[in-house]
């Protein structure tokens, strides 16, 4: 044997035989690798593809009547407001309620002190009595001169001075009867009884102080807050729509308060004002409301929705669904093979959560209310159920 073609043990190979040693050994770890990679890919299955879905939340298209309305801002005022004050003055003797009571018309409500009153009523009488005593004893008068003036006895300007005498005492007697109902009515005056239903603001007068007649503050403020009314303005245009809706019949206003959506308040338009606020370009209208819960309070603001009248079995979906693009509003329904369709709409009033559409949904199609900004057309779907897991339709 050829000692040059041996390799003794313990001898290192050449160069070359390592070089391709090493290859061989890149190479099959690389095929294993893509092995393992394929495997894992072909493990995900069909369940993997499914979900790939954009997950949306939908909800049902549906028929409903809708009202036609007018929505604005409105404010809560008193049927009537009453300030008390006294017609005489004198001292406070009594105040016969607390402040907020509700007080009835004709319920008592200040005392002042009588007496002045009262003795002025005795000294009126007591002057009319003695001017009417002094008229009856005139006319006795013209009447014996008259039957002197017939024998001569007397001249006539005699005569005409009894006559003129008698006249200024029954004048007398008018104002005495005068200034005697002018007493009566200043005692009168010394009780202040509620002139409405109503209740009570802010006490401003309290026993033992001396009021004033007809001072400019009041002694308290009753506000009659059953009913109400609830004034708000609408723009000009729609002004011949309002008057021809009241023609046909009384129009309904329906009123929330300001951050409680929750309760509801009815009542109806009762008045249009005569002319339009060229400042503003609108047209103030009120509505009464009976508010026997007293829901409603002066000075309040409220949601007010004014109803023209109702579209009958209109397409709506919830507003949520309705977007707005470039090219108008659109929504994307769900077809039954789980994929997006893009569908332009022309859309009505809203009301409740819900806007109608005119044009471009069914009753019953399933439209997109939540993920929209997930979505193409024909992109595939999966849908959350309420507890908020997904819907992959197995």
């Amino acid at each position: 044997m050829n000692p040059r073609a041996t390799v003794q043990r313990g001898e290192r190979p050449s160069k070359g035989r390592a070089r391709t040693f090493h290859f061989h050994l890149l190479a099959a770890g690389l095929a294993v690798a893509a092995l393992v990679v394929l495997a894992g890919c072909s493990g995900k299955g069909h369940h993997g593809a499914q979900r790939s879905g954009a997950p949306v939340t939908v909800a049902k298209a549906q028929q409903r009547d809708i009202p036609v309305e007018i929505n604005t801002i409105g404010n809560v005022q008193a049927y009537s407001t009453v300030n008390v004050n006294a017609r005489v003055g004198g001292e406070l003797i009594k105040v016969a309620f607390k402040e907020g009571d509700d007080v009835k018309k004709g319920q008592l409500l200040f005392q002042l002190d009588p007496r002045p009153y009262a003795a002025a009523l005795t000294q009126a009488r007591a002057k009319l009595k003695g001017d009417t005593a002094q008229a009856e004893n005139a006319r006795a008068d013209v009447k014996r001169y008259a039957l002197l003036i017939q024998k001569d006895y007397v001249n006539q300007s005699q005569f005409d001075q009894v006559k003129a005498n008698a006249q200024a005492l029954e004048a007398a007697v008018d104002a005495d009867k005068a200034a005697v109902r002018q007493a009566e009515l200043n005692l009168g005056y010394c009780t202040i009884t509620s002139p409405i239903n109503g209740r009570t603001g802010s006490l401003l007068v309290h026993e033992g102080n001396l009021v004033k007649a007809n001072d400019a503050n009041p002694m308290v403020v009753i506000n009659q807050i059953k009913p109400v009314y609830v004034t708000f303005s609408v723009p000009e245009n729609d002004l011949g729509e309002i008057r021809a809706r009241a023609r046909e019949g009384r129009l309904a206003v329906q009123v929330k308060p300001d951050g409680d959506d929750a309760k509801s308040y009815s009542g109806t338009l009762s008045f249009v004002n005569n002319q339009v606020d060229t400042t503003t370009g609108t047209v103030m209208l009120k509505a009464t409301f009976p508010n026997q819960e007293e829901g409603l309070w002066p000075g309040q603001f409220v949601n007010v929705s004014l109803v023209l009248s109702e579209m009958k079995n209109a397409v709506v979906v919830p507003s949520q669904a309705v977007q707005t693009g470039q090219k108008g509003t659109y929504l994307y329904i769900v077809k039954p093979d789980k994929t997006a369709d893009l569908r332009p709409v022309e859309t009505g009033p809203d009301h409740d959560g819900v806007t109608v559409i005119k044009s471009g949904v069914k009753a019953g199609e399933t439209v997109v209310t939540e993920g929209q900004l997930l979505l193409r057309p024909g992109a595939p779907v999966s849908i959350k159920n309420e507890a908020g897991q997904e819907d992959r339709g197995e």
